[in-house]
């Protein structure tokens, strides 16, 4: 029998089945030349999956990069560093959560910061027209312009590109308040909504974006309220309603979401409001009522800032942060999932 990684052990003949919908679980690096890594992303490009995260000594620390790995032949290719915050005076800065997304029929984008700290960072943008083998100059967005701050951009049916986002004012306590921001041109030109929370309600930042049904949107992200937010838009973001809260648990920790195409939603997060263990998928039907799908990780430590697509094949990719010390990536087979429901909000035995 193959054995497959689970939960960070192996599961073989002796131990609990897989869990249904649990194609395979791996990490894409066992070595690297950075201790600390952090908020992946992924893509699905003409040659193959697209993983990049930040990587350094530690989070925040000026020797924080931004690397990249690329699945060839279902093999993850050696991390490769592909953006910096090497200053032109010679000083270097950190960078920060990346964003990749693959354009159809055109070029695979990155978006990150770079900057001394969230509430001072600044947005960036490279693209690559060779599936992540070689990358554009550094093109720094417009003034008030971060682009998607953690989580991927949505193509709306014009072809632009509506991108999730978030800003952290340097006040103290930090005002946490999401917005919009829209490009009809790949990042060269920008427009947003501007903040739709004030950030003392509600402290919201890294949403996602979810398609609920005719030009309706909803967004999921992350709060300090111990819960997940939604906010809804009737007319593929122009305008949004009010920011509410979800009965799902958050631990101030990031979240992900898509919309499957046979029109299901995931949900990836921390089930809990106060650790970022375990990690947890759900699936909706509307967006609204949500049932656990899938444990992803339960052991002590940190697994976080996960990020999720669906790829051509019908499958759902996800990676994200293992303990600091590696990314992980899982695939599952969404017709496999055995959905139940919470038990009074507590995820199901």
């Amino acid at each position: 029998m193959k054995l497959l990684p689970l939960l960070g052990l192996l599961v073989g003949p002796a131990a609990a089945a897989p869990l249904p919908g649990l194609v395979s679980s791996e990490f894409i690096y066992q070595s690297a030349p950075f201790p600390s890594c952090h908020a992946s992303t992924l893509a699905e490009t003409s040659g193959g999956l697209a993983a990049a995260w930040f990587g350094g000594s530690d989070e925040g620390e000026p020797d924080v990069a931004i690397y990249l790995s690329r699945q060839e032949a279902g093999t993850w290719t050696a991390p490769r560093e592909v953006a910096n915050g090497i200053q032109p005076d010679g000083t270097r800065l950190p960078c920060w959560n990346p964003v990749l997304f693959q354009v159809p029929r055109g070029p695979l984008l990155l978006f990150y910061k770079v900057g001394p700290t969230p509430q001072t960072w600044w947005g960036l943008r490279r693209s690559s027209s060779d599936a992540g083998h070689t990358w554009s100059e550094p093109l720094r967005l417009p003034s008030g312009q971060l682009g998607p701050i953690k989580n991927k951009p949505v193509l709306l049916p014009d072809g632009s590109l509506l991108c999730p986002s978030s800003s952290e004012t340097p006040t103290r306590p930090s005002q946490w308040r999401i917005h919009f921001e829209h490009t009809s041109d790949l990042g060269q030109t920008w427009t947003s909504t501007g903040p739709l929370n004030d950030g003392l309600a509600f402290s919201a930042i890294q949403p996602s974006i979810l398609f609920t049904g005719g030009e309706h949107l909803l967004a999921l992200g992350r709060t300090r309220q111990g819960k997940i937010f939604q906010i809804g838009s009737p007319d593929l973001g122009k305008t949004w309603g009010p920011l509410t809260a979800t009965p799902l648990p958050n631990p101030s920790s990031g979240t992900d979401a898509v919309t499957l195409r046979d029109g299901r939603h995931l949900l990836i997060y921390n089930h809990s409001a106060t650790s970022r263990s375990p990690l947890n998928l759900a699936v909706s039907r509307d967006g609204q009522s949500w049932q656990a799908a899938l444990l992803l990780e339960d052991a002590p430590g940190e697994f976080s800032y996960p990020a999720i697509i669906q790829t051509a094949d019908g499958r759902v990719h996800v990676t994200y942060t293992w303990k600091r010390q590696r990314v992980k990536h899982a695939v599952i087979d969404p017709a496999q999932l055995a959905p139940r429901a919470f038990a009074d909000g507590a995820w199901p035995p």
